[in-house]
């Protein structure tokens, strides 16, 4: 029975799957969240959260996700990042899909990926649990009840936690699987109940798609000064390097926080909401995000509360150090009604440095901004992916390298000509370790990376004196008011300058050695730009 509000030409009877139980079509928060509470899918907390464990899987799972190796696809995927699956696997894999799926309850959500119209996709979601219908619905974007009328998606993700797969009859590694068919328009997700899975697997989607129409898809977060989105910056960055902290300035106006595309009309946000780590989160360093923790339909993942008060523990990891929570844009405060901002005026790449070798802060040249950018050096945090349980120094390309279908010479030519048409500041701005290593030294300070990049977006840094870096070559501000000149030179904050020296060293060496991957495909400026 089709229960909701859908498009009457559009039901997933008209899709060819059958034989479902109740059908709940576009419901709203309040819905899913009664649904998922008489489905004893999670527990109501304060101010109505929705707080749920995902059980096995506590974060991505990278590895099992897999490109069905269609003849449309085969000359433009980068294979070495994206595992092949046969059509027959997927035909196989679908068919037992929906086969599980029969006689059982599915929600439905009709939304939008990309809020400027003329880049956007229409995507439905079918889950199993209704909280991960209130969890897309928070992240994607949300048609008015007019247009559902009318809804027709361009791709169908259809996510099964309770299917597991048969790696020998579905051309998979695990149990566990992401399947992405460009050619049929479908995704499979099963196995995990980790509900990233289906907010990333529409960005690898739009990965895919946009580079195709002169658009650079970017894994970042974006604001803009208020009341002026000319004046726009975005942070480059993966999971724990701090994309959705540091972009939610109360004195900017927010676009989004982790995915956006760089048009030649400007930038503008594939999603409708928030994905927040909530690890030593607090009111008073991160006010905004805090608050969302005890909205109504804010869906928090794998946090311990207490079972009486219901109170959140941010500090508990026992679950994960990856416990988040997800809600609508429109719960922070500045946050752009749009979606929308312009071209680029800062370009911040964010690294989490587990060497303690990087400063807070360094400004780059283009061709600079361009090496980061391919190198896209950081450390993995704990939690963010399956097996990760401490800082695991890594170089992910584009600052996203799960999440990218095509090879990263595409991203990045894209992203420098864009720099070169638009012009755009570019920092390098460490938010991991200072005073050593992990294990030795400390975190960055939050409240010194906010000053840093306040000056950075204000332009006051340019008026800074700067030295050379020696090891790295970029420029690093000597003095910065409201911060601590040692922290500003990341030698000087370690007890044993020579073993800082030898860190470096190490760590020079390894930018070098991943970078000659890249050497073939790049112009001679950028070569010129590396180090090592």
């Amino acid at each position: 029975m089709a229960l909701g509000r859908v498009n009457p030409h559009f039901r997933l009877e008209d899709q060819g799957i059958n034989g479902l139980g109740n059908v709940y079509y576009n419901l709203k928060e309040p819905a899913l969240v009664e649904a998922a509470v008489k489905r004893s899918e999670g527990t109501l907390g304060k101010g109505g959260a929705f707080l749920v464990t995902t059980g096995k899987y506590t974060g991505r799972s990278p590895k099992d996700k897999h490109v069905v190796k269609t003849p449309d696809v085969i000359d433009n995927i980068w294979w070495e990042n994206n595992a092949a699956m046969s059509p027959e696997g997927f035909d196989a894999l679908y068919a037992d899909m929906l086969a599980h799926m029969q006689g059982k309850d599915y929600f439905v959500q009709d939304l939008i990926g990309g809020a400027d119209p003329a880049y956007a996709i229409n995507v439905r979601l079918v889950t199993e649990l209704a909280w991960h219908n209130l969890f897309i619905r928070h992240l994607l974007r949300r048609p008015d009840l007019a247009a559902l009328d009318g809804f027709v998606s361009d791709f169908t993700i259809i996510n099964c936690p309770s299917f597991k797969a048969d790696p020998a009859k579905h051309d998979c590694r695990t149990d566990t699987v992401i399947a992405m068919n460009f050619a049929k328009k479908i995704i499979l997700i099963g196995g995990t109940e980790y509900a990233g899975e289906n907010k990333k697997s529409v960005f690898t989607l739009l990965n895919y798609l946009l580079p195709e129409k002169g658009v650079m898809p970017m894994h970042c977060s974006a604001n803009h000064a208020n009341g002026n989105p000319v004046d726009t910056a975005i942070f480059f960055g993966l999971s724990g390097t701090g994309k959705t902290t540091l972009s939610a300035d109360p004195s900017r106006t927010l676009i989004g926080d982790d995915e956006h595309g760089w048009s030649d009309r400007g930038t503008f946000n594939f999603e409708g909401g928030c994905y927040a780590k909530t690890i030593n989160l607090s009111a008073e360093a991160e006010p905004e995000i805090y608050a969302t923790c005890s909205m109504f339909g804010t869906v928090i993942e794998n946090m311990v509360f207490d079972k009486e008060t219901f109170e959140l523990d941010f500090e508990d990891s026992s679950l994960t150090q990856n416990m988040r929570c997800a809600y609508p844009l429109e719960f922070i405060p500045n946050a752009s009604e749009t979606g929308l901002g312009g071209h680029p005026k800062n370009i911040i790449l964010l690294t989490c440095d587990a060497y303690g070798v990087l400063p807070p802060i360094s400004r780059l040249t283009p061709a600079q901004a361009m090496y980061h950018f391919l190198s896209g050096f950081t450390s993995k945090t704990p939690g963010t992916e399956r097996g990760v349980v401490e800082p695991e120094p890594t170089f992910s390309t584009c600052f996203g390298a799960p999440f990218m279908p095509r090879r990263p010479e595409t991203y990045g030519k894209l992203l420098q000509e864009k720099i070169a048409k638009h012009g755009a500041t570019c920092w390098l701005v460490n938010t991991g370790w200072t005073g050593g290593a992990f294990g030795t030294g400390k975190r960055m300070p939050i409240r010194a990376t906010r000053a840093l990049l306040t000056a950075a977006l204000d332009g006051s840094l340019n008026e800074a004196e700067f030295r050379k870096d020696a090891n790295f070559g970029f420029d690093v501000p000597v003095a910065v008011p409201g911060v601590s000149d040692v922290l500003l030179d990341p030698r000087r904050t370690w007890s044993d300058p020579a073993a800082y020296d030898k860190q470096a060293t190490k760590l020079v060496g390894m930018f070098s050695e991943n970078f000659e991957q890249y050497l073939p495909y790049i112009d001679e400026d950028v070569k010129a730009a590396a180090i090592g």
